[in-house]
């Protein structure tokens, strides 16, 4: 408790302010999502019972997993147990057993963030290097090779440049195996193997942003009075880069390695549809498909949230890291 006279720290104060705009932005898209699942088209009984279905199977089914409801009933009542920790049931499970969605979601999160995480130690250090070995030796050949790479990279789709890998190196050379399908008893060596093709087409789809938001970042801070400062001091340019120019530039290019994080858990569905991954996008997409709506639902809501917190980790980082930001004028 603060005592009178005392100020909340400027960190402190805009952790818990980017915090509650968070969980007001989560709350706000989770009646989106549930709006847009309740206009899907098609009747979710006869999806679900297939040919067992009849009015009076239909209506008793719906009856037991509570779609006789208002939907706003509905929405506080699901709202209510995902804050406690519970997604409810899959419904396409019912006819068999019963399985709950965090059941289902775990496996394939897991996988998911396997992938994520694979590729970001690889993407995140390469863009890093080469957005600064690019500034370095800015209008070099390098610089130009570069360029025109990652804008050729940046240009296509992540299914064209999927399948253009697959062509290539699963098809003609043989190297990578072209489908990536895993489970909880495949191997850390096998598993790397298998899901190599997947991370080279994220990693060449998210390097070029952040290695062409670093390059930018720091040739604008290059004609900054304190970096000519540093330069008449006689500092080499690789030393005027690395020690004075990298760490004011940190705020940009965090925002972006964020954003491209984010965008490693929320955008991969048509990387892992192509490559059959069994990852959280790839269960979001038959889920659609057999209209089980509890498991849309909460995949949508952990894309909505993964994304939201990457990037008001990125905001406070940028804070953080820019005492300019800390004292508004």
């Amino acid at each position: 408790m603060l005592r009178s006279g005392d100020e909340m720290h400027p960190i402190t104060r805009t952790i818990l302010q980017r915090l509650g705009l968070g969980l007001f932005t989560l709350f706000v898209v989770s009646i989106v999502i549930f709006s847009l699942v309740e206009f899907l088209p098609g009747d979710f009984t006869k999806a679900i019972l297939g040919q067992a279905w009849t009015p009076e199977t239909g209506a008793a089914f719906e009856r037991e997993i509570g779609l006789d409801k208002p939907p706003v009933t509905r929405y506080f009542n699901w709202i209510n147990d995902v804050a406690h920790g519970d997604f409810g049931e899959s419904f396409a499970s019912r006819a068999d057993y019963k399985r709950t969605v965090a059941d289902l979601i775990e496996p394939r999160l897991a996988n998911t963030l396997f992938l994520a995480s694979l590729t970001a130690i690889i993407a995140v250090p390469l863009a890093l290097f080469l957005g600064i070995m690019a500034a370095l030796y800015r209008n070099s050949w390098f610089d130009r090779g570069v360029n025109v790479i990652t804008l050729s990279t940046i240009s296509m789709p992540e299914f064209f440049m999927a399948y253009l890998l697959m062509l290539f190196l699963a098809v003609k050379v043989r190297w990578l195996p072209s489908l990536a399908s895993v489970d909880a008893d495949t191997e850390l060596g096998e598993r790397l193997l298998r899901c190599a093709l997947p991370a080279l087409t994220l990693t060449l789809v998210i390097v070029a942003h952040m290695m062409r938001m670093t390059r930018a970042s720091i040739i604008n801070l290059l004609a900054s009075p304190y970096i000519e400062m540093a330069r008449l001091k006689g500092l080499s340019k690789s030393r005027v880069i690395l020690r004075h120019a990298l760490p004011n530039a940190w705020a940009p290019i965090v925002n972006v390695v964020a954003f491209n994080l984010a965008y490693l858990v929320v955008g991969v569905v048509v990387v892992e549809v192509v490559f059959t991954y069994p990852g959280i996008g790839q269960l979001m997409v038959d889920s659609v498909t057999s209209r089980d709506i509890p498991v849309v639902q909460a995949c949508a809501l952990i894309f909505a949230a993964t994304y939201i917190l990457l990037n008001l980790t990125a905001d406070i980082i940028s804070i953080a890291t820019n005492p300019r930001l800390l004292h508004p004028r």
